[in-house]
């Protein structure tokens, strides 16, 4: 049976008459790298704000490394760390300082830690630079130093590679990836880089208007979103015995009304028309199909745009 780091039960958050988060059940399995993805206003801020400890939910339960209940939760908390929205930085402080600080709250007296983390997100030679002097880049990699101190075992990120550039994005994601097969840190991350959270997430869950809308694994959505041909035709069972016996394929599905989706062969509709007039297979139609990524995240959330 899988091991959940994260469970929650009907989890909702109101503020007044207004529904933020509505009936959420999300899970979150020991190892995964969970890309949490919504519009601006979706609810994933304020789901991760519950998660973290940082806003009581109206009702519903959460459940942290398979434990539930006020005082487990509390014990379960020790063991994430997180960046919300922008992480809290002194800038007149250099970042060693700004470690050093967040160990002393923490009660982490071990500063041979700082520097081993400091080393670990590439900030070990940064001297004596005063955060304010950084780069937005070298600001996310501090955060996630800071949220790296005490050793958790599940990481909490909204939104670590906004606004970074394309070289600052490759070096988080490389660096998320490694904390994860390296260091076996389950990890959730928020982003509207869609592409990107591609490259490195296990799992996703798609959030609209505060309501979890679907959650699967990265080989699900790879099914959901591959290309493949349609061909409806006169025929479908001699239509399969060429694309069989010509093409050396059985890489395709058998509709109904003589519809035939095929999965390979994506650019050789001409010579599939080509061979199934030779054997007597009408052609009524054929067309190239299926989602893109932003295209299937896009339906998830009803259209528009997302963030």
């Amino acid at each position: 049976m899988a091991e959940y780091i994260l469970q929650t039960f009907g989890l909702t958050k109101q503020y007044g008459n207004y529904t933020a988060v509505n009936n959420v059940n999300m899970k979150i399995k020991k190892g995964d790298i969970y890309g949490f993805i919504g519009r601006n206003g979706a609810g994933k801020t304020t789901m991760i704000r519950m998660i973290t400890g940082l806003v009581t939910p109206t009702k519903g339960e959460i459940e942290l490394f398979s434990r539930k209940g006020e005082k487990n939760m509390n014990a379960g908390l020790n063991r994430i760390g997180s960046i919300i929205e922008h992480p809290a930085l002194y800038p007149d402080f250099t970042g060693y300082e700004n470690m050093e600080l967040r160990g002393k709250l923490l009660g982490i007296p071990d500063k041979k830690m700082i520097g081993s983390i400091l080393e670990v997100v590439g900030l070990n030679d940064i001297g004596k630079k005063k955060v304010k002097h950084f780069s937005l880049g070298m600001r996310q990699r501090l955060g996630l130093a800071l949220a790296l101190l005490g050793n958790p075992d599940f990481l909490v990120l909204d939104e670590p590679i906004n606004g970074l550039d394309p070289e600052g994005i490759v070096e988080m994601r490389k660096l998320l990836k490694k904390l994860n097969e390296e260091q076996g840190i389950t990890i959730l991350i928020s982003s509207h880089i869609l592409g990107e959270l591609s490259k490195m997430a296990t799992r996703y869950g798609v959030i609209n208007n505060g309501t979890l809308v679907e959650e699967f694994t990265d080989q699900e959505l790879k099914l959901k979103c591959r290309k493949y041909l349609s061909l409806r035709v006169s025929d479908s069972a001699r239509a399969s015995m060429v694309l069989e016996d010509v093409f050396k394929t059985a890489n395709y599905e058998v509709m109904p009304d003589n519809v035939i989706l095929v999965y390979d062969l994506l650019n050789m509709s001409g010579e599939i028309c080509l061979e199934l007039a030779k054997n007597n297979v009408k052609i009524y139609s054929i067309e190239s199909k299926g989602d893109d990524l932003e295209e299937y995240f896009m339906k998830l959330m009803g259209g528009g745009h997302y963030a």
